[in-house]
């Protein structure tokens, strides 16, 4: 029986069979992890008010029954998910002085999160061919945009990240520990398992790279092409109000786009900067979850009505059918 820091592995043969990680997260800067606890509170409240308001509105107000609607509520859905995957675990242990969870909760959460956020990957471009497809073929737009689509395009991408993710976290349960528990982060992630192995990862973190890349990278260079054709599109809207119009309609997109992209690629496309990872990691799994409904609330016209109509009276528009 080895024993690392209170903690028992078994010796099964020549390696250790790992029971219980020991997430360090910022154990060592006591200030740090007090300020942290509280920012990441109110990111998951907010969170999760935010998103339970977006999906609440979009059932309510037959105004918002659209596509980009539909897309919408399953991004506010899969944010909560998200979010309470990895949130209420790392407030646990930052309010904790045994920052433990089990190896079955560690690999448990790694599918989780991997699957929502590989969906969300996904989604995002989903989202940006519904924004095309509006902006640069408004006429026909209802007609491309069919229910039917719709229900495929969220299905596929739902099914893409729990198949990615299932292959990735079986991947990672079959990583020989040697009894090494202390995980450098906050909750269950591959960069920071890998880390922990106790023989070569390098084909390991070659497949990862590059299954990110084909997770990230192509995604978001297929959500810059649709752009491309969307600003093309709106330079040549006469109208001053319309491109206005269009431009406040995709800029909440693309900024969603950047936040979760921009810091999702540094983590997994660059493993050696892991010690910065931890933190920007808290960004693409509970600061852009709390962001998304905010950044398309505030600058959306259309869901402040449906707010102040839900908050008043029913609204009697028809539905999207």
């Amino acid at each position: 029986m080895v024993v690392t820091d209170g903690k028992a592995a078994q010796d099964v043969g020549n390696q250790s069979v790992v029971e219980e990680f020991i997430l360090l997260g910022v154990s060592d800067q006591p200030r740090l992890e007090l300020l942290l606890f509280v920012l990441i509170l109110i990111c998951y409240i907010v969170a999760l008010l935010g998103n339970v308001t977006i999906i609440v509105l979009s059932r309510l107000d037959p105004r918002l029954h659209t596509p980009m609607y539909f897309f919408l509520s399953n991004l506010s859905f899969l944010d909560i998910c998200y979010t309470t995957s990895v949130g209420p675990q790392v407030l646990v242990n930052l309010h904790s002085t045994h920052k433990s969870i089990s190896w079955a909760g560690c690999m448990v959460q790694l599918f989780i999160s991997l699957a929502l956020g590989s969906t969300e990957c996904m989604l995002l471009a989903v989202m940006a061919y519904d924004r095309y497809a509006a902006v640069c073929h408004p006429l026909r737009y209802m007609t491309i945009m069919s229910r039917l689509l719709c229900l495929l395009m969220a299905a596929c991408s739902w099914l893409s990240g729990m198949v990615n993710s299932l292959a990735q976290t079986v991947m990672t349960m079959q990583l020989p520990l040697c009894g090494q528990n202390h995980i450098d982060h906050f909750f269950c992630e591959e960069p920071a398992l890998f880390k922990l192995a106790c023989v070569d990862t390098s084909f390991m973190e070659t497949e990862v790279f590059s299954v990110s890349v084909f997770v990230l990278v192509v995604p978001v260079s297929l959500i810059l092409v649709s752009y491309g054709y969307i600003g093309a599109a709106v330079l040549r809207i006469r109208s001053a109000e319309g491109r206005h119009k269009a431009f406040n309609t995709c800029a909440s997109h693309l900024a969603v786009v950047s936040l979760f992209y921009g810091t999702g690629i540094y983590v997994y496309l660059q493993p050696q900067s892991r010690g910065q990872g931890k933190i920007i990691s808290l960004f693409y799994t509970l600061v852009t979850p709390m962001l998304n409904p905010l950044i398309y609330t505030l600058r959306n016209k259309e869901v402040h009505r449906a707010l102040w109509k839900v908050l008043g009276r029913n609204p009697t528009s028809k539905a999207w059918g």
